[in-house]
């Protein structure tokens, strides 16, 4: 079966954003105005559970009002097939952002018009640079008291360091908004009413200040932004023919202003190569501007492969290649997301080239195991529809692959490729996972191995000295949800236990020592003798072992095995058993046997040799640092800043963001559970947190002892 439509009209896109920024509601809309479903949900009432919006699902979801996983949709605009994904905005799942972005051709970054730019919008901001995925900004909630549309400019140039081209600014804000003035079409948009249904008259540039409507505007700032409409679209446009020479040139030349259509040709040149971040804005829960940021999706986002294919790599990750996206090419496809249930699996997969059809049988190159493609569907939130073919550009998932899991390439098995991976964050807390019954055991050990493959973010351990399953994540919230979806989705009940803290270990001096392993017991004895020096690193810098040994001292076939012993025995440290951190292992001298020499006599020589040096250099306990923001009302600031200091946290800044106020520091992790219980009632349950991991800090030398007690329990 051919194409039926060509790649240059597919748009893949993500809505990514801090926490209540809209995107739910958004992508509600864009489904509701391109013809997608009939009826509007929104997210405030879902909360009973009788309802739900389509992306937000899961009951979790719609209890709390907040997005979990993300869910993809399609939907049609002027021709044009939208692939969407709207991503939680909490930190706890951000792994669900990571994943999108990865596979993802473009984003809409959606700002709180009174918030501006929040500590998650920095986050995926950095997530979208590190996968070069171009964006475009949708200043959202303009009907706000307190919404400030300069404020967001502002900390999407500066906070974000994005080249923004105002493609848009509002006409009003809080109860006067009434539309947007598109500086690009030289054109006003004011709507009639808030109705889903309502519509709006297009106005000249050059008359929108006389609008009956705009001459009512009671806000300074407001009337000010009308009266600079002319200056502004001159800002636009001279940012907009930077992009292309030519333009440029007839711009400065002879002053006139380029076709409408050019202008959007160079918005959309910058903005897929990175250059340029247009900005759009209006707000989505009254109904204005969805379908003007619908046609910059068309305009301005780059079609599957327009700002380049996707990197291939050798098993150490080192770029071999670029695969096009292109039907004519071997298949090469991404598994980006797995979704467990009652009934199966899903396994949602990007396609970067080729063609694949049920019945196919591919390559999985990542664990080396081939895999039979029997359904294929095309996802619509919690929704399926089979269809027998995809093609590259293409975003389906395919059901019940036994092997694959996040982040495995699939291939043609005749020319089998690794396609640059992802990169995932580390848990930072974890807790004690106990069956509800003893006869739940063996479910419980399976519902947590699906969770656990559906989420990178996630590791299940077994505590070796207690015999407990320990499952890690991102937080608090990560953890109770994810034992409540293994309830509601694969029917096991689990116990959660306390919360417990990923500290790590350093050490504390450079350490000079030998260690001789001698072993004589009749027969062949074993002998091996290291004098290594072990030095702290700086933060981040990670295991370094160097071999410095000179003359043959130790032959070089048993240096490996030296290696591994620190590798490994790095993992286990001497003051509480964790991990240790940043430091450099320098093999400096040694003796060995002609007879009685081996490398597990080698091995055994560094790793007791890495223990007892680790001991004496009076090591360190590191807990993990979170950088935080409390956003109040100011009258609760001083309670917040008191407790911060009672954490052991410092504030590294305090101010108003809109009508309200917000406090900035940063506070070690063990001193945060229940925090979200203090601030409800300190703050009358008008106060939100974000709770972002940092560093690695030491621990005073005071509160190891009391920390380790309180970890024991």
């Amino acid at each position: 079966m051919a194409r039926q439509k060509p790649l240059k009209l597919y748009r893949n896109i993500g809505i990514i954003a801090h926490i209540d920024a809209g995107k739910t509601t958004t992508t509600e809309r864009v489904l509701y105005y391109t013809g997608k479903k009939h009826q509007i949900v929104d997210v405030h009432d879902t909360k009973d559970g009788k309802g739900s919006t389509t992306t937000d699902y899961l009951e979790q979801e719609r209890k709390r009002g907040i997005t979990i996983q993300s869910a993809a949709v399609s939907t049609e605009w002027k021709g044009h097939q939208i692939n969407v994904i709207d991503t939680p905005g909490h930190v706890d799942f951000t792994i669900e952002v990571n994943r999108s972005l990865r596979v993802l051709d473009g984003a809409v970054v959606v700002f709180d018009g009174v918030a501006g730019v929040e500590p998650q919008t920095e986050t995926n901001w950095r997530l979208a640079d590190q996968y070069n995925v171009p964006r475009m900004c949708y200043v959202n909630k303009m009907d706000r008291i307190g919404a400030n549309f300069k404020h967001c400019v502002d900390g999407i140039r500066n906070r974000l360091g994005a080249n923004a081209v105002l493609c848009q600014v509002p006409l009003g804000s809080h109860d006067e908004f009434i539309g947007m003035a598109d500086l690009i079409a030289g054109l006003g948009y004011i709507w009639q009413g808030d109705d889903k249904d309502s519509k709006w008259e297009s106005v000249p540039l050059d008359q929108v200040a006389d609008h009956p409507k705009v001459k009512a505007f009671q806000s300074a700032a407001d009337k000010e932004w009308v009266a600079n409409l002319a200056a502004l679209r001159e800002q636009s446009i001279e940012t907009a023919v930077e992009m292309d020479d030519d333009a440029m040139d007839a711009y400065l030349t002879s002053g006139e202003i380029p076709s409408l259509e050019k202008l959007k040709e160079c918005i959309r040149k910058g903005c897929v190569a990175g250059k340029l971040v247009p900005v759009f804005c209006g707000s989505s829960y009254r109904n204005k501007g969805v379908q003007q940021l619908l046609d910059g999706v068309i305009d301005y986002m780059p079609f599957p492969g327009e700002n380049g294919g996707i990197s291939m790599v050798d098993e150490d990750g080192h770029v071999i290649g670029e695969q096009e996206v292109t039907d004519d090419a071997p298949v090469r496809a991404l598994a980006f997301k797995v979704i467990n249930d009652q009934f199966g699996t899903l396994t949602f997969t990007r396609i970067y080239s080729g063609v694949i059809k049920k019945g196919d049988t591919l390559q999985n190159v990542t664990r080396g195991k081939k895999e039979r493609i029997g359904r294929i569907v095309e996802v619509q939130a919690n929704a399926t529809k089979e269809i027998d073919e995809v093609r590259a550009g293409d975003i389906c998932a395919f059901v019940s692959l036994k092997e694959t899991e996040t982040g495995d390439s699939l291939t043609d098995p005749g020319h089998p490729v690794l396609l640059e991976r992802m990169r995932f964050p580390d848990p930072v807390i974890s807790v004690s996972v106990e069956p509800k019954s003893r006869n739940d055991v063996d479910k419980m050990s399976t519902a947590l191995y699906k969770m656990v493959k559906a989420d990178p973010s996630l590791k299940l351990e077994v505590d070796k000295e207690t015999g407990q399953t320990v499952l890690k994540g991102m937080g608090e919230l990560h953890l109770e949800i994810t034992i409540d979806r293994m309830r509601t989705e694969l029917g096991v009940d689990a116990n959660m236990g306390k919360p417990k803290v990923s500290f790590r270990e350093a050490f504390g001096n450079t350490v000079e020592h030998t260690y001789t392993h001698k072993k004589q017991s009749g027969g062949s004895g074993q002998f091996a003798e290291v004098k290594m020096i072990f030095e702290p690193g700086e933060p981040g810098s990670g295991v370094v072992f160097s071999d410095e040994i000179v003359g043959g001292r130790v032959p070089r076939e048993y240096i490996p095995a030296v290696q591994h012993a620190i590798e490994v025995e790095s993992r286990q440290g001497q003051v509480a058993g964790y991990e240790v951190l940043d430091f450099k292992a320098r093999l400096v001298d040694g003796k060995y046997h002609d007879v009685d020499s081996s490398a597990l006599a080698f091995e055994i020589a560094a790793r007791q040799c890495f223990r007892e040096a680790q001991r004496m250099s009076k090591p360190k306990l590191l807990e993990p640092i979170m950088s935080l923001e409390v956003v109040t009302e100011a009258d609760y600031l001083g309670d917040i800043i008191g407790d911060v200091n009672r954490r052991r946290g410092s504030v590294s800044d305090q101010g108003q963001k809109g009508p309200q106020a917000f406090v900035q520091g940063f506070v070690p992790l063990a001193e945060m559970f229940g925090y979200i219980n203090f601030l409800r009632s300190a703050t009358s349950g008008r106060g939100t947190f974000t709770m972002i991991f940092d560093h690695y800090e030491e621990v005073p030398a005071n509160l190891v002892d009391k920390l380790m007690e309180k970890e024991a329990k």
